[in-house]
């Protein structure tokens, strides 16, 4: 079998994990063959990484002009897109006008035009393209699936979903670039998709109707001065009042985020260690959202950004019985964000019966992040999906519409109407 090309358009630190993967675990079956970012520094420790960590040789860096140029002179037949959420769709049409398929990390795209656009391409040119939804592959999660399929709890009529991310892992959306909204859709697009396209999964159905409220509660300058802070800074980096900031996090005194963002930012000026108490946040931390599918079931979705611990609770209820679904995580977290060290867990499947005793359900627990998603997503990505009746490989499609629930949230949350995701994208 021969291998196949891929490039790779941005190399932050989730773009690390594929590289890696594909260089290392599946160069039987992938081949790197150029980098792409707008950012040589970024992209020189990529390289550094390929050969002192991988024992793999530097591939050709391009910046975002010479894109075309990239896929001309090394002719990959895949593009893996990591880039800023706004550009997905950017490299997504490109790549696919100029003949090749396309993996994309979630979200897709951050609103319905630049959806429309991708959706358009994909039945223009008929190339491939695949979103990386790393949860579904996760055991626990998976399980539900079957479950629900085997028809434990019947048909699910109505669904409670509540997400929480620590002051950790949530407060870093706070100091990158994911805080402006028009570069992250928000928390709705960038981290709900991940849940939105769970109950898709689970379900086997569509969103129809979304309504949603949402707002900066925790983070954000006007917040801290109403619970009395008085010492604010602009970033981290050379700052006093940072120094007792727990929620600061230390650039210099890590080498991965050094490297790849205090030693990049005379290239492109992108500031990775903001205060998430300063000015100019732009997208909620807490956020409530209501939604209608076309099998008729119900979601009441939150989302809290500044909990003392990670995870989810979350029950369905169906015509014979109820399901809860717990995972509750806490962690010492690596200043770039990776956890360091598990503290605690709770995994569980607890099924109601309507008539007859509560059983826990038993499921083999996976290795690796996310659960023990991430190593079958990328098995399903870089060799070939995996046949099953969980139907796991997410298309296109499922991208769309796990974003649209996100996206119809935060039009609700600007008009206060109820959105119908038919009128957002045709398909």
């Amino acid at each position: 079998m021969s291998k196949k090309r891929y490039a790779l358009v941005g190399c932050g630190i989730r773009a690390k994990f594929f590289y890696t993967a594909m260089v290392t675990e599946f160069k039987s079956n992938i081949e790197l063959v150029a980098i792409c970012d707008i950012n040589q520094t970024r992209m020189d420790f990529t390289n550094r990484v390929l050969v002192n960590e991988c024992d793999h040789p530097a591939v050709p860096t391009y910046k975002p002009s010479q894109f075309e140029e990239m896929v001309r002179a090394e002719k990959p037949d895949v593009i893996f897109v990591t880039s800023i959420d706004r550009t997905h769709h950017t490299y997504i049409i490109k790549a696919m006008e100029l003949g090749c398929d396309v993996v994309s990390e979630k979200p897709m795209t951050v609103d319905a035009d630049k959806c429309q656009a991708i959706l358009d391409t994909v039945k223009r040119t008929g190339k491939q393209l695949r979103v990386a939804f790393n949860y579904r592959y996760a055991p626990q999660f998976s399980k539900v699936r079957e479950l629900i399929l085997d028809d434990v709890i019947g048909e699910v009529k109505s669904v409670n979903f509540e997400w929480l991310l620590d002051i950790k892992h949530g407060a870093d959306y706070f100091r990158r670039w994911h805080r402006d909204k028009r570069n992250s859709g928000g928390l709705l697009v960038h981290k709900s998709t991940h849940h939105f396209d769970l109950v898709n999964f689970w379900l086997g159905t569509k969103p129809k109707t979304v309504a949603a409220m949402g707002d900066l509660s925790f983070y954000g300058r006007e917040n801290a001065e109403r619970r009395g802070v008085e010492q604010f800074y602009q970033r981290s980096f050379g700052s006093e009042n940072a120094l007792n900031d727990p929620f600061a996090i230390d650039l210099a005194g890590n080498d991965t985020l050094k490297a790849m963002y205090l030693d990049a930012e005379k290239e492109d000026g992108y500031q990775r260690d903001q205060s998430v108490f300063g000015d100019g946040i732009s997208i909620e931390d807490t956020l409530g959202v209501i939604v209608r599918y076309e099998n008729n079931a119900i979601l009441t979705y939150s989302l809290n950004a500044y909990t003392p611990w990670e995870g989810l609770v979350v029950s369905l209820n169906g015509t014979k019985g109820r399901m809860e679904i717990k995972l509750i995580v806490k962690h010492l977290n690596n200043p770039d964000g990776t956890h360091a060290q598990e503290l605690s867990r709770e995994r569980s499947i607890t099924v109601h019966p309507m008539f007859g005793n509560a059983f826990k359900v038993d499921y083999e627990e996976g290795v690796g992040g996310h659960g023990g998603g991430d190593p079958a997503l990328l098995h399903d990505i870089f060799v070939e999906p995996v046949k099953d009746r969980l139907n796991r490989a997410a298309t296109h499609i499922d991208g769309a519409m796990s974003i649209l629930t996100g996206i119809a949230g935060n039009i609700s949350m600007q008009t206060g109407q109820f959105v119908s995701v038919d009128t957002l994208v045709r398909f």
